[in-house]
């Protein structure tokens, strides 16, 4: 494995130790990881056939099921196509589910981008702040209590994981206090966008900016719990810009 098809996959193991997740270790994932990080970052580039079956088997060592279960993989994340006669061929990105965790997790191991982080704000906007507006209508009294205990946990933490942590609880029980299942569909998306943000700044050693990100996750569990939908998107829509901010501004620094 190359020392980038690594990075990727402590990329993803952070993302699952963040929301609670135990990746599994074996032979399928290391494959499936190693040739989806080399499709997203163009060494396989799109419209190419990927190497022949004996040659992917002599460069990993593994059996053949166990290459033919992460191409299959791959196919379902939209990556690849097999064809008869023609081979494994990249499809075009706009064909790549870019709402899998694994992908995302490949294209941040590309930077991230700041275009890329802009990209994730900008789908946050468009679904999270309707889902905190509907959380106002429909939350129940013990989903307004657990957002409140969210927020507490968030300003008591002390590290960029357990904030991170208590910031990811904190929207999927926005998404959840919905009642929109779809809505809690986008999770590995919010997973990804917080990974990679705190992974570039976190708040927690910035008390200005600790404060200021507690303050407006708490106007979100106000507005949700008095039953405020335009508070909540207001608020919503602060806290994932003022996220996107201080990523990119610390990009901007380096």
């Amino acid at each position: 494995m190359d020392r980038s098809s690594g990075r990727a996959r402590h990329s993803g193991d952070l993302i699952a130790s963040l929301s609670g997740r135990n990746p599994a270790r074996n032979l399928h994932s290391d494959v499936l990881w190693h040739l989806g990080f080399a499709i997203v970052s163009g060494r396989y580039a799109e419209g190419t056939i990927l190497p022949s079956d004996g040659e992917l088997l002599e460069q990993f060592g593994v059996s053949r099921t166990v290459l033919r279960e992460a191409l299959k993989t791959l196919a379902a994340k939209g990556l690849i196509e097999a064809r008869a006669r023609i081979g494994t061929r990249v499809l075009p990105r706009n064909r790549w589910n870019l709402f899998d965790a694994d992908v995302l997790a490949w294209h941040f191991e590309l930077g991230p981008e700041v275009s890329f982080l802009r990209s994730l704000a900008e789908v946050r906007i468009g679904i999270e702040i309707e889902a905190a507006a509907l959380a106002a209508h429909r939350r129940t009294d013990e989903q307004a209590e657990a957002m409140a205990e969210a927020v507490s946990q968030m300003e008591a933490s002390t590290t960029p994981e357990d904030f991170a942590r208590h910031d990811l609880q904190f929207h999927r029980l926005v998404a959840e206090a919905s009642g929109n299942p779809f809505m809690a569909s986008i999770s590995a998306l919010v997973e990804m966008a917080l990974t990679a943000a705190f992974t570039i700044s976190s708040p927690v050693n910035e008390p200005t900016a600790l404060a200021q990100t507690v303050t407006v996750h708490g106007a979100i569990a106000k507005a949700i719990s008095e039953g405020d939908a335009q508070g909540a998107r207001d608020a919503m829509r602060v806290a994932i810009s003022d996220g996107f901010a201080r990523a990119a501004g610390r990009m901007d620094q380096g």
